[in-house]
């Protein structure tokens, strides 16, 4: 019975570390990408970070085989950009109003809504049976 509970501990903190991992990929990829979406050519690489972070939400997922995989970088990538985002009492703003830093911050966030609702409706696909009989 102990080893029970040890296996379960283990396994418990095993996905422990693997959710603050991925929670960090977000984070990682909002500060790279706050300081990366107005490179040239302009918008293109604001909206190449945006399919990025959704198939990173769409990846983890699939790889952890859990709905929350998705929301860990998503979480993060969203805390991230948001906060670089605000301007300080100096006035400086990481993220500035203009179309390239729409299209990041603006495109991003949708892009993580769009990448969990497609995840949601993967893994209610995969949770309803089949009508039909395999052949």
């Amino acid at each position: 019975m102990g080893m029970m509970s040890g296996g379960t501990a283990t396994s418990r903190a095993y996905s422990f570390a693997v959710y603050v991992m991925i929670f960090v990929l977000g984070v990682v990829q909002g500060v790279i990408g706050s300081f990366q979406y107005s490179q040239t050519p302009v918008p293109l690489i604001a909206i190449l970070l945006d399919v990025i972070i959704f198939a990173t939400c769409v990846l983890c997922c699939w790889g952890t085989m859990t709905f929350s995989g998705a929301l860990a970088p998503a979480a993060g990538w969203l805390l991230a950009s948001f906060y670089l985002s605000m301007g300080t009492h100096q006035g400086s703003v990481i993220i500035t109003n203009t179309a390239a830093g729409k299209w990041y911050l603006y495109g991003g966030a949708l892009a993580v809504v769009a990448s969990l609702l497609a995840n949601f409706v993967l893994w209610l696909r995969a949770k309803i049976p089949s009508p039909l009989p395999p052949r």
